[in-house]
């Protein structure tokens, strides 16, 4: 009998996080799986590019070797070993994923998968019947009207994340997380890189302070950006592809890569046919993940909540856990980290400054600067991290721009989410010389007894 506690559809972050959990609960448990278990973030998204930005990292650090007195020459990007590394990491991991679904006893099937009832899912002819089912189809790179993607000279980042060459030139439409990254990882490379971003700024959910960092360090590295202007049409020719934007402004490179966002994987699953509430393709939930129809949740990218793989590890296991009747606490989105991991990287967790203060709150500010910090010194890294916070009470926002500010976000995210108050972390003692000190020394700084800065 294919008859099942939860019938996941999507083997992704939020899908296989939802199986894990549910296993765990004792819960029966059937994993449906058109590729592979892991998804995007896992085989093109997340891991893929982490590795390619690490190797980027290696060439800049090999670059500038001598100012650390090595002597050691950059020659090339061996882009064939630059992949089976990356691919390396891959199917480690997968691998380990792989054991851990096996050892909870959880069904995999693969196949595409369709919801055919309110209970049911129909997999290559076969009907999985389930007490509930979870939706976990995810998403997929956008593109814009009239430009067609055609996976070599005009590509999305599935297709750059696996390039055999490092092109001479690259236009990257979109300057949000995914464009930035992979403008970061090209540069790195020694491509020629422009970014075109209709915004005002590059990564404009983050605070303005930030985005404004992050251009003035990509303007360093020689990584061009035109930002306000949005793009009109694309073109291929002997010389590579054009960009015509509405100002008129041309750009011409070897490779375009389209980085404007991603949109759910809803459209021909029987969602709709099921009296599913959707937007836009997405489905909508409430704040346990519940969407309108009795029994049927959906997690991860499909919905509109942060794109982000650790939201969908947090919603998957939140619908395992309400299904198992522990009522869990519904998650604060605004406490979800979040990083963009180019050089220099950003990160951040809580309300940037415009929020905070169209919520009301009376915002006071504190930005301390790396440049007091000795292990940013001994990295040669620029950056800060700012503190957003409500006048005599707590922390609502915590802003970083550097290198490996992402690592810093764990103890970020506990004074956000415990709403601690710079008096409650100035005690506590950081370990020097760490980056993590300049955490310590920022809420010092807020709490009016600055140590290593200015006040």
């Amino acid at each position: 009998m294919n008859e099942f506690d939860l019938v996941i559809l999507g083997g992704g972050s939020g899908g296989y996080a939802s199986a894990l959990r549910g296993a765990q609960l004792g819960l029966s448990v059937v994993l449906i799986e058109k590729d592979k278990v892991g998804g995007t973030c896992l085989h093109r998204g997340c891991i893929p590019t982490k590795a390619l930005l690490h190797a980027g990292e290696i060439a800049d650090s090999t670059r500038h070797a001598a100012d650390f007195g090595v002597k050691a020459e950059f020659i090339s990007m061996d882009m064939l070993a630059v992949n089976a590394y990356k691919d390396g990491v891959i199917s480690k991991l997968y691998k380990g994923l792989q054991g851990l679904v096996k050892s909870r006893n959880i069904t995999v099937v693969e196949g595409h998968g369709r919801l055919v009832s309110k209970n049911q899912v129909e997999v290559n002819g076969t009907i999985y019947t389930g007490k509930n089912i979870i939706l976990a189809t995810g998403s997929y790179p956008k593109t814009l009207p009239g430009l067609e993607i055609d996976g070599t000279q005009i590509v999305t980042s599935n297709e750059a994340m696996s390039f055999d060459y490092v092109p001479k030139s690259v236009i990257v439409l979109g300057g949000g997380v995914i464009g930035c990254e992979f403008a970061s990882v090209w540069n790195s490379f020694g491509a020629d890189v422009t970014i075109i971003e209709g915004l005002p700024r590059l990564v404009a959910l983050e605070d303005e302070s930030s985005s404004k960092q992050l251009e003035r360090a990509f303007r360093k590295r020689g990584i061009k950006f035109e930002v306000g202007v949005k793009f009109a049409s694309a073109t291929k020719g002997p010389e590579g592809v054009t960009v015509t934007l509405e100002n008129g402004a041309t750009y011409t490179a070897d490779v375009l890569l389209v980085a404007v966002g991603r949109g759910p994987v809803s459209a021909g699953l029987g969602y709709e046919e099921q009296g599913i509430t959707m937007d836009r393709g997405y489905v909508l939930v409430d704040n346990k993940c519940r969407t309108n129809v009795p029994g049927i949740w959906a997690v991860g990218d499909l919905i509109p909540t942060l794109q982000l793989a650790h939201v969908g590890f947090g919603e998957g296991i939140l619908v395992a856990e309400e299904i198992a009747g522990l009522n869990p606490r519904p998650i604060n989105y605004d406490g979800v980290p979040r990083v963009t991991y180019s050089e220099p990287e950003v990160a951040s967790v809580g309300l940037t400054t415009a929020v905070a203060k169209e919520r009301g709150y009376d915002v006071v500010e504190l930005t301390y600067d790396l440049a007091g910090n000795g292990k940013a010194n001994i990295l040669k890294t620029a950056g800060s991290i700012k503190l957003v916070a409500q006048k005599n009470g707590p922390v609502l926002g915590v802003h970083m721009v550097g290198s490996r500010v992402g690592e810093l976000l764990a103890e970020a995210q506990l004074i956000y989410n415990w709403e601690a108050t710079a008096d409650d972390v100035a005690p506590l003692i950081h370990a020097h010389p760490t980056l993590s000190e300049a955490m310590g020394e920022a809420h010092l700084a807020l709490a009016g007894k600055p140590l290593h800065a200015h006040g």
